[in-house]
C-alpha cells in the first residue's frame, strides 16, 4: 500500500515537472510579473521604504481620484474607485515596479466627451433620486458613471485585442517628440478645465475642436464674474505647494521623510472652511458629500458601447503611450525591462475589470510615479500599501472631505502637473538637434491644444512614418573595408593575400523595402569603385528582384555574390570551416559579405554563412499595410458610421452619405479579411 501510494506521488511529482507544466509556469510567470518578484521581495530591505512611499502614493491618489472624476464630469467618490481598483489589478498583471495606475487626466478629459454628449447636464433636473440607487446617488449621477465605465470597459477591450495581436512592437512610432508634445498639450487642456475652479467661475462644458480658445474667451467676456476669493485662495495655495516642493526636492538627501504638503493643505483648508462656513459665506464651491463604502459590481451598459468607440481608442491609445513612456523611463532608471505587449495587457485587463467596479479609465500618472521616484519606493508593494490606505479614505475619512474647497483640489492638480508643462524645455533640445523633431513637436502640441489628445496622438504618429518614408530611402550610406581592417579575429589557414580580396560592406542604417533600390545602386558605385569585372555586376542585377516579398521568404540571389538581403536592424555572420570559427555580431548596424572576385578558393567555405535575425516578425510590414491601405481603410470606416461624423457638416456630403453608406459598407468585411490574410501571409 506504502508503495503505491509511493509510486502515484512520484508519477505525479513527474507530471508537475514534467516539460509542458515547466512551459506552463514560464508562461504564468511571463503572463503574472507578481510571481516572479513577490517569492524574491525582499521584506527587511524593501518594507519599510515601500510602506513610506505607500502612504505618500496614497495622497496623492485621493488628491487625484477626487479632481479626475469632476474632470470626467462624473461624481468624486467613483474617482476613488479609480484610484483604488485599476492599481491593484496592474500590480498583478504589470512590469513597472515603479508604475501607480489610477485616474488619469489624459483619459478623464477623453470620456468627459462622452459623458457630456450622452449624459448632459441639461439631464439632471428630469432624473430623481430612487430609493434602490447605489449609494445613495441619483440616477443622473449613475447614469453618467455608465458612460464612463463603458467608455474604459471598450478602450480596454481594444488594448487587450492589442496585446492579442503583439502590437507592442509597434510602439517605435511613439517617439520621444510624440509623446512629450502630446502630453504637454493634455496637460494643458487639463490646467484649461481647472480654470472655473481657480477663478470660482461658473463656465459651462466647451467641447470640440477649438474649444480650448472658447473657454478662455468665455473667461475674458466674463471676467467679472470671478470669485476674489477663490482666486485668492488658489494663488496661496500654489505658492505653498511649490515653495513646499521645491525645498523638499533640495532637501531630500538629507532629509528621509519628506513633508506631505498636500496631504497638510486639504487638511488645513477643510477645517479653515467648516469653521468659516466658506460654501454659504463666500460662495465657494466644495467637493459635497462622499458616501462610504463601495458598491456591488455591475456590468456597464452594452447598448451604448458603438457611441463611445471614439472616445474608447483615445483612451485605450493615449494611456497607453503616457503608461508605457513612464514604464519605460523607469526600467531605464532602476535596470529592469519592460514587455510592451504585456503592459498592453496589464492596462487592458485594469481597465475591463474596474469597468464592472464603477471606475473610470485608468493609466499612470507622472505626477504618481514621480513620488515613487522621490520616496525611494521598490516595488509595486508601495502601490498595494496605498490601496489599503485609499480603501481607509472610502469606508472611513470619505465624509470629512465634503469641504474641501474645489479651488484648492485644483491648485493641487495643476502644480502636479508640473511635470508635464516643463516640457516646454524640450523644444531648446529639439531644435539644436533636429529641426524635424521639433517640428513635429510644435505641431503635434498644436493639433493637440486645437483638436484633442487622441488627434495630436494620430498627428504626431502619422508625421513620424510620413517622414521616415521619405527621408529613410535617402539616409543609407555604405562603406567598403578590407578583411583586415576590422576589428576582429579570423581563425583560418587562409593567408593574408586572400584575406585582403575580402570586403565588408558596413550598411549604417537597417536595410528594409524603403531603401532596397538605393542599396543597390550604392553597392554597385562601390564596386565599380574598386574595379570589378562586370560579372559581379551581373550578379548585382540578379539581386535586383530580391525585394521585401523574396527576402521573407528566405530566397537567395543565384550566381557567385554571396548576398542575402533580409529586413533587420542587425544580425549575425557565422561561418565555421572544419571546426575552424568565423562569426561576425553587430546589433547596431547591418553587414554584408561581398567577394571582389570569382576565382578566390575562399569562396567557396563562406558561400555557406547565414545571416540571423534577431528581431521578432517584421515591423516595416506594418508601415507597409498603412502605407497601402490605410486610405481606403479609413474612408471605408468613415462611411461604415450610420451618420455622417459632426466635424463634416457640409450639406452635400450629408446628402449623399446614406447611399454611400449602403454601398460600402458590404466592402469592409473583405477589406479586413484580406489585410488580416496578408499579415498572416508575410509574418
Amino acid at each position: 500500500m506504502t508503495g503505491a501510494k509511493r509510486k502515484r506521488k512520484n508519477m505525479l511529482w513527474s507530471k508537475v515537472h514534467s516539460p509542458q507544466c515547466e512551459d506552463i509556469k514560464q508562461w504564468c510567470r511571463r503572463r503574472l510579473p507578481i510571481l516572479e518578484w513577490a517569492p524574491r521581495y525582499n521584506l527587511k530591505e524593501n518594507l519599510l521604504p515601500d510602506t513610506v512611499s505607500g502612504i505618500m502614493l496614497a495622497v496623492q491618489q485621493v488628491t487625484q481620484g477626487l479632481a479626475f472624476a469632476i474632470l470626467s464630469s462624473v461624481h468624486p467618490v467613483f474617482g476613488l474607485y479609480g484610484s483604488l481598483f485599476p492599481a491593484v489589478i496592474y500590480a498583478i498583471f504589470g512590469m513597472g515596479q515603479h508604475v501607480a495606475t489610477g485616474t488619469f487626466a489624459l483619459t478623464s478629459l477623453i470620456s468627459a466627451n462622452a459623458v457630456e454628449r450622452l449624459v448632459p447636464q441639461s439631464n439632471q433636473n428630469l432624473t430623481t433620486q430612487s430609493n434602490s440607487s447605489v449609494l445613495g446617488l441619483s440616477d443622473f449621477e449613475l447614469q453618467r458613471i455608465s458612460v464612463a465605465a463603458a467608455v474604459s470597459f471598450l478602450g480596454g477591450i481594444i488594448q487587450v485585442a492589442m496585446f492579442v495581436l503583439q502590437l507592442g512592437s509597434a510602439t517605435f512610432l511613439l517617439t520621444e517628440p510624440v509623446i512629450s508634445a502630446m502630453t504637454t498639450g493634455a496637460a494643458t487642456h487639463v490646467v484649461t478645465s481647472q480654470v472655473k475652479y481657480l477663478l470660482g467661475m461658473k463656465i459651462p462644458y466647451i467641447s470640440g475642436p477649438l474649444g480650448f480658445f472658447y473657454i478662455y474667451a468665455y473667461v475674458f467676456e466674463n471676467i467679472k464674474s470671478v470669485r476674489l476669493e477663490a482666486l485668492l485662495l488658489s494663488l496661496l495655495s500654489i505658492v505653498v505647494l511649490v515653495l513646499v516642493k521645491e525645498l523638499n526636492e533640495q532637501f531630500k538627501r538629507k532629509i528621509k521623510v519628506v513633508l506631505p504638503v498636500d496631504l497638510v493643505l486639504i487638511i488645513a483648508a477643510s477645517f479653515a472652511c467648516y469653521c468659516t462656513n466658506m460654501e454659504n459665506t463666500y460662495g465657494l464651491e466644495v467637493v459635497g458629500h462622499i458616501p462610504r463604502g463601495i458598491p456591488p459590481p455591475r456590468a456597464p451598459p452594452m447598448n451604448i458601447l458603438s457611441a463611445v468607440i471614439t472616445e474608447a481608442f483615445g483612451v485605450a491609445l493615449v494611456g497607453y503611450a503616457a503608461s508605457l513612456a513612464l514604464a519605460q523611463g523607469s526600467a531605464k532608471k532602476f535596470k529592469y525591462s519592460v514587455d510592451d505587449n504585456q503592459e498592453f495587457l496589464a492596462h487592458g485587463l485594469s481597465n475591463v475589470i474596474s469597468s464592472f467596479l464603477f471606475c473610470i479609465p485608468s493609466a499612470a500618472a507622472m505626477g504618481r510615479t514621480a513620488v515613487l521616484y522621490s520616496t525611494g519606493a521598490k516595488t509595486q508593494v508601495a502601490c498595494l500599501i496605498s490601496c489599503i490606505f485609499v480603501l481607509i479614505v472610502i469606508y472611513a475619512i470619505g465624509p470629512l472631505l465634503y469641504w474641501l474647497p474645489m479651488c484648492v483640489l485644483a491648485s493641487i492638480i495643476v502644480v502636479g502637473l508640473k511635470g508635464m508643462l516643463i516640457q516646454f524645455r524640450d523644444l531648446k533640445k529639439y531644435w539644436n538637434v533636429d529641426k524635424i523633431d521639433w517640428g513635429i513637436w510644435v505641431s503635434t502640441y498644436v493639433f493637440t491644444i486645437c483638436f484633442a489628445a487622441n488627434v495630436g496622438l494620430l498627428f504626431g504618429v502619422v508625421c513620424t512614418i510620413a517622414i521616415v518614408i521619405g527621408r529613410f530611402p535617402r539616409s543609407m550610406t555604405l562603406s567598403i573595408k578590407n578583411m583586415k581592417e576590422m576589428e576582429f579575429k579570423v581563425k583560418t589557414e587562409i593567408d593574408e593575400e586572400m584575406l585582403r580580396q575580402v570586403k565588408i560592406i558596413s550598411v549604417n542604417n537597417p536595410l528594409v523595402f524603403l531603401n532596397a533600390k538605393k542599396f543597390r545602386t550604392d553597392v554597385m558605385n562601390i564596386i565599380q569603385k574598386e574595379n570589378v569585372n562586370s560579372q559581379a555586376l551581373d550578379d548585382i542585377s540578379k539581386c535586383e528582384q530580391n525585394t521585401l516579398l523574396n527576402s521573407l521568404s528566405n530566397g537567395n540571389c543565384n550566381g557567385e555574390l554571396a548576398l542575402r538581403k533580409r529586413e533587420v536592424k542587425g544580425f549575425c555572420l557565422e561561418y565555421r570551416p572544419e571546426s575552424k570559427v568565423f562569426s561576425l555580431s553587430s546589433p547596431s548596424s547591418v553587414l554584408f559579405l561581398y567577394f571582389s572576385s570569382s576565382s578566390l578558393p575562399l569562396l567557396s567555405p563562406f558561400q555557406s554563412f547565414s545571416l540571423l535575425c534577431l528581431l521578432p516578425p517584421p515591423l516595416s510590414l506594418f508601415l507597409l499595410f498603412f502605407s497601402y491601405f490605410s486610405p481606403p481603410l479609413l474612408l471605408l470606416l468613415l462611411f461604415a458610421l450610420p451618420s455622417p461624423p459632426p466635424l463634416l457638416p457640409l450639406s452635400l456630403f450629408s446628402s449623399v452619405y446614406p447611399v454611400l453608406h449602403l454601398l460600402l459598407l458590404p466592402v469592409l468585411p473583405f477589406l479586413f479579411s484580406f489585410s488580416f490574410f496578408f499579415l498572416f501571409l508575410f509574418t
